[in-house]
Order: C-alpha cells, then sequence, then structure tokens
C-alpha cells in the first residue's frame, strides 16, 4: 500500500500528546514533513518535533490558538509558507476546558450550564475546525490534490452526563463533512471524520482507575481499548493517496463498541 506521503506537507493540529502526537509520529514514519501546533506547551509540542525528525519526517512547530481565529490563521500561513503549501490536515486540538467530566467532579445539571461555558466549548471544538478547514483549502484547492481527515469522540454516539456542549460540537463535525464530501470531492480534497471509541490517551490513563479500565476493556467485542497509535494508523491511511475515494464518511475506530 503507498501512502505517497515523502516531502508533503502534513498539519497536524493538537500534536503535543495522545493521538495528535501519535498521527504526526505516523506521517513521519512515512516520510512526511509535520507541522505540529501547540496553545500552552510549547515544551510538549517541541518534544513531539525531536521525535518526529528521529522516525524520518521533517518537523515545524507553530502556535495555534482554538479560540482565536486570527491565530488559526496565522499557523496555517506560517506552515504554507514554510513549505510551500498544505496537502494533508488532520485536526486533533480540542478544549474542554472546566466542562469535562471526571470521576468525582460534580457536574452541573443542563439547565445550570453556563451559556459562556456552552460556547467556548462550541468555539473550540466546531468553530475553530472551521477556521482551520477554512484557512487551509484555498493551498488544496491550487494543488487539485488533498486530504482532511477530522477527528470525531464516540461520546458523541454514547453520550455522558455533563458533554452535552461536547458532544453537540463533534456530532456537527459529521454534518460538516457530509457537506464539504460534496463541494471538495471534483476538486480532488477527499474529506472523512474518524471516530475513536475511548483511548488509552494520557489523560485517561492518569484520571481512570485500572478496574476501570480492565472493565471497559472486556465489555469490547474485540478485548482491548484503543491505543493512540491505532487510532493514527486509520487517520493516516485516510489522508494519504493510499486512500482513493473514502469520502464524506465517518470511521469509527473503537474496538466494536
Amino acid at each position: 500500500m503507498k501512502t505517497d506521503l515523502t516531502d508533503k506537507t502534513v498539519l497536524v493540529t493538537g500534536a503535543s500528546r495522545g493521538i495528535g502526537r501519535a498521527t504526526a509520529l505516523a506521517y513521519a514514519a512515512e516520510g512526511a514533513r509535520v507541522a505540529i501546533t501547540y496553545h500552552s506547551d510549547e515544551a510538549a509540542a517541541k518534544e513531539t518535533a525531536e521525535q518526529v525528525v528521529a522516525a524520518g519526517g521533517t518537523a515545524l512547530v507553530v502556535p495555534y490558538d482554538l479560540a482565536a481565529p486570527e491565530s488559526i490563521d496565522a499557523a496555517v500561513t506560517a506552515v504554507a509558507e514554510q513549505w510551500g503549501g498544505i496537502d494533508v490536515l488532520i485536526t486533533c486540538a480540542m478544549e474542554w476546558g472546566d466542562a469535562i467530566p471526571r470521576p468525582g467532579r460534580q457536574m452541573p445539571a443542563f439547565e445550570d450550564v453556563p451559556a459562556a461555558q456552552w460556547q467556548r466549548v462550541l468555539r473550540t471544538s466546531l468553530d475553530a475546525v472551521f477556521h482551520t478547514v477554512q484557512a487551509v483549502l484555498p493551498r488544496m484547492r491550487n494543488r487539485d490534490w488533498g486530504r482532511i481527515v477530522l477527528l470525531g469522540a464516540g461520546l458523541a454516539d454514547a453520550g455522558m452526563v455533563g458533554a452535552g456542549a461536547y458532544g453537540a460540537a463533534k456530532s456537527g463535525l459529521y454534518g460538516l463533512v457530509r457537506s464539504l464530501a460534496w463541494e471538495l470531492g471534483s476538486a480532488g480534497i477527499l474529506v472523512n471524520l474518524v471516530v475513536p471509541g475511548q483511548t488509552l490517551t494520557e489523560n485517561v490513563l492518569t484520571h481512570a482507575s485500572p478496574q476501570f479500565l480492565e472493565s471497559k476493556a472486556k465489555s469490547l467485542p474485540s478485548g482491548r481499548m484503543n491505543t493512540p497509535e491505532d487510532v493514527a494508523r486509520t487517520i493516516v491511511f485516510l489522508g494519504s493517496a493510499a486512500n482513493g475515494n473514502v469520502h464524506g464518511e465517518a470511521l469509527r475506530v473503537t474496538g466494536g463498541l
């Protein structure tokens, strides 16, 4: 299977850790030039960049604020100017803020959710994707080729107490993918959504008990939870020349959930 990613420019938002970092490294292993964004943790982004180079890729680190469209535009412009364009966009960056449900955290009833919190989650998890795709598309159209993979969330299917805003934002990405599919296919640009189930990222391993993780794995047909690398490999396939005509789809990586 040929990915044809050597010297292709790949922008991976949220590549400082977790699925984003695994995705950046998977692209690096294919010889790609990988742009890594960060908001607050520049050191983690630089660590990813070092790993990208060690894996065989070329790296660039750029600041990127999900809540600031001007920052998004500046990041895309910096990548395009550095490497002459953008071939692949992967959107992994996200922000829960105070809205993240965690064991022991009492979440407000839906009627008590502050409007500012709702708007913040939609702005960073849905609006930011709109701004990023909009900024990248002219660079792809100029090349008559491109791949876009948006990262959804299994939570949008399953639901969770206290996660209404995040679930709504991630569900919105599927509607966006379906509409973009009709617009971009004739331009040689394929766009898809990857929907991971609960994945063994650093955040999950930090906040979930071993008992919960064991129980979760046993509840899955595959008998194990995702690793970030499981999701990354799916993203690389969709976001490469190996994907010839998978377009406008939501691919679930959930262990059969």
